[in-house]
This record gives C-alpha cells, structure tokens and sequence, in this order.
C-alpha cells in the first residue's frame, strides 16, 4: 500500500510546525485533521463527491443517499440497503479507498446525481430546495419537548466524545442523543454535514429511524441542509453550538422540528417553534 493511501486512510497526520510564544520560537509536531474527496455512489451510480475525514465512510455513504431522498420511493418509504462496498468496479486500494458503492439491487429510484462537487464546509445550496424538500417529507410527528435544561447540558456531553477534536482542534462533530441528554452517538469529520450523515448513516444499518422524539446535536452554524437532513431522518429537536440561518428556521417551523442555537450551560435561544 502506498504512503498516499495509507495516509488517506488516516484521520490525523503529524506535520513539523514552527511556534512562536511569548518570543520564544520552536518546532514541533502537530496533529492536522486529514481531507481527502470521496466519491459516492449508488447501485453503481455516481450521485456525489465530498470531501471528507475519512473513517466511518460506509455509514456517510448510506446516511448521505437517504438524507438526499435518493433511498426513498412512493410515500417516503426507504429501500433496504443489501450492501456497502468500496469501489465496485474495482479494488478498494486501486481508488485508495475513496469510492464507496450503496447497492440496493436496483430497488432504489434511479439515481439523480447532484451537479458539480461538495466541498467540507458547503453542502445543498439553493433557495427552491425547501419546496422539493417539503414535497418529499411530511411534518414531523409531535413528540413530547426535552427540558432546555436537558439540551443545555448536551454541549458539555458531546465534548467528552471528540477524541479527533482533542487531537487535532479543527474537526466538527454531530450526536445523536435521547430525551434526557445521554449521547447515544458521536462522529467527528471535517464538514459538519458528513458528521451528521455519518450520524444517519449508522442509525439506517442499525434499524434506528426514523428518530423521533431524539435530539440532534452539532458543532458551528445549523444551515439549511442539516435541518433538511434532521427532518430526513426523523429528529425531533435539532441543537448547535451557533447560529441558524433564517432559512434553516423557516424549514424547521415547517418541518415542525425544535431548533435551538447557540446553545451553551448557562443559554440557548428557540428558534422554531416560534413559541414553546
């Protein structure tokens, strides 16, 4: 195996640096989070390509190709997966593990790839996505609310689980958590949206959605997209560290999903409903 698949394969890379403090100049290690691009594909179909910390790269497969609707057929129901493989043309060293293949055995819709790349930082982009959004879920089912006091505490909980942001400082992290605030799921990745899809992804080939009456955290800002993909999956409540963009609101009072940023010990501020 080359030194560049290894590499790839990694989630942290250690790399000399130089550090000036207090007018004192040094060089040392220092742990960078890995990005590498991969490629998604389903039932052999290229549908997207993202960059992305690589680990856990089945689950951000399955959970991106059903936060998409690209597993959804009539009513909103979700073909099984049959299997996650690398690369089905070929051998998962040949594409230094950066092609993952979903199959369904043909059961899935055929295939609608998304135009052009999806950088870590920026997914869906577009402001007619929430009408083809709503067309293809409904309202979420009401749910009994979890205590603020409980979604305060979730931060605090989470941070326990980020072994890479330990590490290497820059690496966002999505969980999955329950009405009283115990983690029940943590991935870290380079782009918040691949975190939360890794997230989705587990809890698919574990049986566990739709998510109702389950919390939703992430790192940074709540866009547009990971509401989208909370609604997808069934979240009830959906919590960050930030702020939401006014479209994430305006999709989460649709949806009927609890939006809560800037959440912190001591704060939080309730986006949707608009009021509790």
């Amino acid at each position: 195996m080359s030194s560049k698949v290894r590499a790839a394969r990694s989630r942290s890379e250690s790399i000399l640096v130089t550090t000036e403090h207090e007018g004192k100049r040094s060089r040392r290690p220092d742990e960078l989070i890995v990005e590498e691009p991969m490629t998604v594909q389903l039932d052999g179909v290229t549908v997207s390509t993202t960059m992305r910390t690589p680990g856990h790269d089945f689950e951000l497969a399955v959970g991106f190709c059903h936060t998409e609707g690209l597993l959804a057929v009539t009513g909103g129901e979700a073909v099984p997966v049959s299997g996650v493989r690398y690369c089905a043309t070929g051998s998962a060293v040949g594409s230094e593990f950066n092609v993952v293949t979903v199959e369904t055995g043909g059961r899935a819709p055929a295939p609608r790839p998304r135009l052009g790349n999806t950088t870590s930082s920026c997914g869906l982009c577009g402001n007619d996505a929430i009408d083809q959004l709503c067309d293809r879920l409904s309202p979420l089912p009401t749910s009994a609310p979890i205590p603020l006091a409980v979604l305060q505490a979730v931060p605090a909980a989470v941070r326990d689980t980020q072994a890479l942001f330990e590490v290497t400082g820059s690496v966002h992290a999505a969980a999955a958590f329950s009405a009283d605030g115990t983690v029940l799921l943590t991935r870290e990745d380079v782009g918040r949206h691949n975190a939360v899809d890794k997230v989705i992804g587990r809890m698919l080939l574990d049986g566990q959605l739709p998510a109702t009456g389950l919390g939703l955290f992430v790192s940074g800002r709540a866009s547009f997209e990971l509401v989208q993909k909370a609604w997808a999956a069934g979240f009830s409540t959906l919590i960050a560290v930030s702020a939401p963009t006014a479209l994430a609101v305006h999709t989460a009072r649709r949806a009927g999903l609890v939006l809560a940023g800037f959440v912190r010990s001591d704060r939080l501020n309730v986006y949707s409903p608009a009021r509790l």
